[in-house]
């Protein structure tokens, strides 16, 4: 029996189940896949009239193993977890009273930050694979490359202002519009040119979030859906509430911190992988209704588990993306409850 570690079920009509130490997923009298519940770590339900049991629910909840679930455009929708996993009060406590203090701000800066050097770090990957094929596309890349990053040098910058240094107004709510326009200038920069390292086939319009259509940006919008949900486990876990976030605003139903936390990890996981395969002339089948096909959704999410399991520096040492998301996680929580000096996001290396 093959080890599974990220069960994927997208398949209209599939059930599932659990029988002994496995998860089981049938259709009919068809078993479609197995994953013994010793190696599962999460499962990733992509697609419509799929149903699961309870015995199923109850057995991944007590291992800790998380159900997610996400619509054929990679909305993330819905997450089960254990009621055991959600951490500690203290903790909860600390993020909450973050928000009217410096270290609210601090994170959305850290955030922020993280994003920005990534978008620029990940130009600066696809640069150095063009220097002797395409110079002039290897020269342009550099130069958007350190243009996006000069957003770093204004959010820090901002954090040495007189109004937070000497006046102390700390308050996120204070801050929260200018920080974002810093970092929809870098992201303005950084989507403008990554038009020049995509084949013309793919019709590239432009970065499109929800409805969008054409693959490349159905593609980047499937991926951010199953890194949320592997950013919202890592937030649980780690004793910190995904609906109490800082850059963005509280509204019923939105996980505000998981969407503040997913930013510095978008171009590390996702937006690397999608680039590779269209650069690598992967078709992004979709169907008449401009949705993906169910294979090409299963190698999309399949690229993305990969990614996640690949290793990265950090720290000193190389350590899967997946371990390093929920490292970030904990010091993200140390950092709320005063046992870490500050929070510094991770940056992907080039």
């Amino acid at each position: 029996m093959s080890i599974v570690q990220n069960l994927i079920v997208e398949e209209f009509g599939a059930f599932v189940g659990k029988h002994s130490e496995r998860i089981i997923v049938t259709k009919g009298e068809t078993q479609l896949a197995q994953a013994p519940l010793l190696h599962l770590e999460s499962v990733l339900i992509a697609g419509r009239g799929v149903s699961i049991s309870a015995d199923a629910v109850r057995e991944c909840a007590e291992r800790g193993i998380p159900i997610h679930f996400v619509s054929g455009s990679g909305s993330a929708y819905a997450s089960l977890y254990s009621a055991g996993l959600t951490g500690t009060v203290l903790t909860r406590r600390a993020q909450l009273e973050a928000f009217r203090d410096g270290r609210g701000l601090t994170a959305v800066l850290a955030f922020a930050s993280g994003k920005i050097q990534n978008q620029a770090n990940l130009l600066k990957y696809m640069a150095k694979y063009r220097k002797e094929t395409a110079p002039a596309l290897y020269d342009e890349l550099r130069l958007r490359a350190d243009e996006v990053a000069d957003g770093v040098i204004d959010l820090q910058t901002l954090m040495k202002s007189p109004e937070i240094v000497e006046e102390g107004r700390t308050m996120i709510d204070d801050w929260r519009e200018k920080i974002m326009g810093i970092e929809g200038q870098s992201a303005k920069l950084y989507w403008g040119v990554v038009k020049q390292v995509l084949p013309e086939s793919y019709g590239w319009p432009g970065r499109e979030g929800r409805g969008a259509t054409d693959p490349v940006n159905c593609a980047l919008n499937y991926g951010y859906g199953i890194l949320y949900g592997a950013v919202e486990r890592a937030l649980v876990l780690a004793g910190l509430d995904p609906y109490a976030g800082f850059a963005h605003v509280d509204r019923p139903g939105k996980p505000s911190l998981t969407l503040d936390f997913i930013e510095e990890f978008r171009a590390p996981v996702v937006d690397r992988t999608v680039f590779g395969l269209v650069n690598k002339g992967v078709k992004l089948e979709q169907d008449e209704h401009r949705r993906f096909t169910k294979e090409a959704a299963r190698m999309l999410a399949e690229k993305i588990h990969d990614r996640l399991e690949s290793s990265e520096p950090y720290e000193g040492k190389r350590h899967p993306l997946r371990a390093i998301i929920q490292s970030q996680a904990r010091h993200l929580a140390t950092f709320f409850r005063g046992d870490r000096a500050e929070y510094e996001a991770f940056v992907m290396g080039w």
